[in-house]
């Protein structure tokens, strides 16, 4: 089976269990908070991932992990699975992928803004109230900045890319140049 296949998986199965018990968000938010963790330490990763490191000392370090980070209950004892299954190394996709579940029930969409500078919070508002309307959903919006974009703003929202950047113009503007 895939790792696209098993992390869709894992995802399903915990979001069933999330809402049987109605903790979704809350399970969501403290899977994406371990899978975070996971991700920021490469000594943690290692350790975890380290074959003589036996299962109780494992087990015992998760436990750690996730009580210094408010995890408890079902998002725990899908981590120690995973631990278990040697699979932890998915935590993060598996993460990401009950995100979009749990945003898809929500009706949620998630957008990212690139800049070259700061925007102003009038401007982001009106971009996610257009955001809004057109994708019928609500949109919770990421931000980010890239001084290579010279000016202008990339707006992803899933898999579409809405490119209003004068790097994005230039770029363009050379591929056509280049056609002709």
């Amino acid at each position: 089976m895939s790792e696209g296949a098993v992390v869709d998986r894992y995802a399903r199965a915990v979001f069933e269990l999330g809402e049987e018990e109605n903790k979704l968000d809350a399970l969501a938010k403290q899977l994406f908070g371990m899978a975070q963790t996971y991700l920021a330490s490469q000594e943690l990763r290692n350790v975890l991932s380290n074959p003589l490191v036996g299962a109780k000392t494992r087990d015992a370090i998760l436990m750690e992990v996730a009580n210094r980070i408010g995890s408890t209950g079902l998002a725990l004892n899908t981590v120690r699975l995973l631990a278990k299954r040697q699979r932890l190394m998915l935590l993060p996709e598996i993460a990401d992928r009950l995100m979009v579940l749990v945003d898809q029930k929500n009706g949620v969409v998630r957008a990212k803004i690139t800049s070259a500078k700061g925007l102003s919070p009038t401007f982001v508002s009106r971009l996610v109230a257009e955001l809004e309307r057109s994708t019928g959903h609500k949109v919770l919006v990421d931000q980010a900045q890239d001084p290579d974009l010279i000016a202008g703003v990339v707006t992803q929202v899933g898999d579409n890319t809405i490119d209003g950047s004068i790097h994005g113009r230039l770029l363009e503007l050379e591929r056509r140049l280049l056609q002709t």
